[in-house]
Parts: structure tokens; sequence; C-alpha cells
């Protein structure tokens, strides 16, 4: 008996619809995808022909396609287990650990997160269609890499820059970077249909022509050194359990709290002043859609288009799930139905199947009644209250609002908004009583300006009048 966990009748056919109409609008040779839910994954699907005609072998959660810039994640994570192993610190220049290049001044974060001003492309043949060099031709001497931009500048999406950090990964390891890839992130995933060639049943690429119905094989190669920005294969099974992944299932690769750190916006993707819609993290891209901030990565090469998202949060409405996610994988070089495939299909969960509504409970602390209710910063009124175990200030998301967790005897440190990271201390009397809140010199009082609060600077002895 298959005890998988499964979409609805009636919401499995609006994703195969939606699917099915993407194949058919977008001239889509074929495609497939998954959905994932609680680290799970509840839906997979496929539409059309691995070699776009009618009676052609048709597309499953097992066909292998290459991924494109989906791999740039997989590397990313391999850097952030040498982050946290100690070998290396994000702010390292790249010099300090691949010396010989004209990189050498980019930071390690700043290439992780393409602000690091290196050229977008490699110097060479377009390299997504022509086997790719070693290390040296790509980086060495004066027709090597180099940066476009002064480092932290700006976002640059750059290719060149995740090669290179690829070249830091197999330097740190002393062996090749997909190597790496595979014993500390692919099998500890139980993902063993991703590898950096097609194995077994595997896609052709295709190019549609734009004014007719005919194809053009595209090649398929090594990419060598430029290899880490966009070599891996994959299936749409394998990449649900990736998806799973970034919701915070990561079985022990990271720690889930690197994993946090990896999808805060570092860069926002700036677009004339336009209202921002996409970030880069630490080798995930983020995306602000509708109030809802989602995770994950495009990719492309020629033949192929590939795309992630990952709800981090409900959104507005509160019908989907943190960790709801959806990966789509198909086998053309271009066509504007994968733009924003994956978010439709979020988008029909959650309308279709709502996320599951956990029932209130009484499972509070008595113990912080003492801190709960009206504090005042001065003149101004906060409410204290308490929320899943957490200390809230105000709203978070509103003001200065924000969520607090313990961190010892009477003491709390920011969880979000402008008090992130900072300390908060319970002050008490000599009976034990609570007499004010210590935010990183910040005094809260019961009343305004409390004449026994300890308020920096005193309290006129006249008092209010």
């Amino acid at each position: 008996m298959d005890n998988t966990p499964r979409v609805g009748d009636t919401t499995a056919a609006h994703l195969d619809r939606l699917l099915a109409l993407a194949q058919r609008d977008g001239r889509l040779p074929s495609v497939t995808a998954a959905v994932v839910r609680g680290g799970e994954t509840i839906w997979t699907g496929a539409a059309g022909t691995l070699d776009g005609r009618a009676d052609g072998p048709p597309s499953d959660d097992d066909v292998q396609y290459r991924m494109g810039s989906l791999t740039k994640p997989f590397v990313a994570v391999a850097v952030m287990q040498l982050r946290d192993a100690g070998r290396l610190d994000l702010a390292d220049r790249f010099e300090d650990h691949v010396p010989g290049s004209r990189l050498g001044a980019a930071t390690v974060e700043q290439l992780l997160t393409h602000a690091a001003g290196v050229q977008a492309e490699s110097n060479g043949p377009w390299w997504e269609r022509t086997p790719g060099g070693d290390w040296t031709a790509l980086a060495s001497g004066d027709d090597g890499a180099a940066q476009r931009f002064r480092g932290g500048r700006r976002f640059h999406y750059s290719n060149t820059g995740f090669a290179a950090l690829g070249r830091l990964v197999e330097v740190l390891h002393g062996r090749p970077w997909d190597d790496v890839v595979r014993t500390e992130i692919l099998e500890p995933l139980a993902m063993a249909r991703t590898t950096t060639r097609p194995t077994g049943r595997s896609a052709p690429g295709w190019a549609v022509h734009p004014f007719a119905d005919v194809l053009l094989p595209e090649p398929e190669h090594d990419g060598g050194a430029m290899a880490p920005a966009g070599q891996l294969w994959s299936t749409a099974r394998d990449l649900a359990r990736w998806t799973a992944f970034l919701g915070g299932d990561t079985h022990g690769v990271v720690d889930t709290a690197t994993l946090a750190e990896m999808c805060e916006p570092h860069h926002v993707a700036d677009d004339a002043g336009a209202p921002w819609t996409m970030a880069m993290g630490l080798g995930f891209q983020q995306w602000n859609v509708d109030g809802a901030r989602l995770a994950g990565h495009g990719g492309s090469m020629p033949g192929f288009l590939a795309g992630m998202r990952v709800r981090l949060d409900a959104g507005p409405g509160r019908t989907a799930a943190p960790g709801d996610g959806a990966v789509v994988l198909t086998n053309t070089t271009s066509s504007p139905a994968m733009r924003n495939l994956p978010t439709d299909l979020l988008t029909a969960l959650a309308e279709h199947e709502p996320a599951p509504v956990a029932p209130w409970s009484a499972a509070g602390d008595p113990g912080l009644l003492e801190l709960l209710g009206s504090w005042h910063w001065g003149p101004t009124t906060t409410t204290a209250s308490a929320r899943d175990g957490h200390l809230l200030l105000g709203e978070p998301g509103t003001g200065r609002g924000s969520r607090f967790a313990p961190d010892g005897d009477d003491r709390w440190v920011g969880l979000d908004g402008y008090h992130q990271g900072e300390p908060l201390q319970v002050i008490r009397r000599e009976d034990g009583t609570v007499a004010h809140l210590d935010l990183q010199t910040f005094r809260f009082t019961r009343t305004p300006y409390a004449a026994d609060g300890d308020v920096p600077g005193g309290v006129d002895v006249a008092g209010w009048r």
C-alpha cells in the first residue's frame, strides 16, 4: 500500500491542468514538476514527450534534465559547510584561499551573493554551448576573469563568480567540487539521480523555433571550470527532496540557522527604481510576491530551463504553509511559460488545498505574565505579549516591533526587525519583582518615565506638569 502523502483529486486535476497548459501554450517539448508540503512530495506531474513528437516517449518524475543555475545553491551549501566547520570566513578574500587570479579582492560573501562585481561570463567561446577549459585558463593571466565593479557595490549576476566558488571548494577539500557535492550533500539527502552528466533516462535538449513548430538539438558537454555555474542534471523526484531541504528539512547537511542565513536578502536586484521583486542571499534567490516571501533559484542552459520556489512564510491570507515548494524542469532553451510556473503551482495548491489550520491550545507559559502588558519607552506605549514561545514587543513587521527568544535567565535576544540580534534584559528589584526592561540601553518602564525605573538622564524631580 502506498502511504505517500498526496493532494486531493480536485487539487491534482488543477495542478495537472496548469502543467498541461504551460506545455501547450509555452511550446515545451516536455515538462515535469513536483510540489512539496511538510517536507513530503505530495504531487508530481508531467506533460509532453521527450522528443516533442505526439507519439514520442513521455516524461515523468524520474527523467533527468539539466538544471543549469539550480547547480549554484549546491555549491553555496558546500561553501557554507566549510564556513560552519571553521575552514573559512565569509569575509575572507578569495585570494586568501585561491591565489593567482584577478578575483583575489572579492570576498567569499560577495561571490555568494553576486555582489563581487565579477564579470558575468567567461572570456572564451559561449561556455554554455562549448566544452570548458580548466581553472588556469579561466582565471590566470591578463586575459583571465576579472571584476567589472567594486566589490560590494551592487548586485551583478555572475556565472564566473560561481566557477570561482567551485574552485574554492576544490582547493579546501583537495578533490573536485562535484565529488564534494555528491558526498557531502547529495548522498545524505538520498539524491542518487542528481549527477554532473546525464545517466539513465534523460531528456535531450531542444531549441524551439520562434516562428515554427520545429526543433533543433542543443549540444551537451562538460563545462570544465565553469561547471559549478550550471552543470548538474536531476529529476523532479530528486529536486523535490532538495525543495524539502530548502523548506527546513536539512537532514543535518547544514544547521537550520545556516539555511535561514542563506535565505536572508543581501542584495536587491534593482530594476530602474521599481519596487523590488527579487533579491539575492547566500546562494539562494528570494522573491517578494504579493506580500509573500519565497526562496529558491532559476536555471537555464541551452536546451533546458528549471525553476524552484519555496515559501518562507504563509503570506497574506495564510492559505499557504511555510515550506510549501514547487520545482519544474523542461527541455527547451527559452519559453515565457516557465517564468512563473513554479509560483503558479504554489498558488493553485494554496487555493485548492489550503494549509491545515492547527487548533489553538492553552500551551503558554504563565511564568511570563509578569512581563506582559503595557510598557513605556519614554512617552511611547508598547505592548508586550507572548506567542509561540516568544516574547513580542509591539507587532513584528510594524515599526520597531520584534520577537525575542529566551537567551538565559531574564535574558532574551531579538529575532527580527530593528532589534534583531540585540539583547533584552529583565531588571528586577531586590524583592524579585520586575522594575523595567533594558533593550540595548532603551529602558521600558511600566509608566511613562517612571521615577524608579533608572531612566537614563534621570527624571525631573518635579514630575509631570
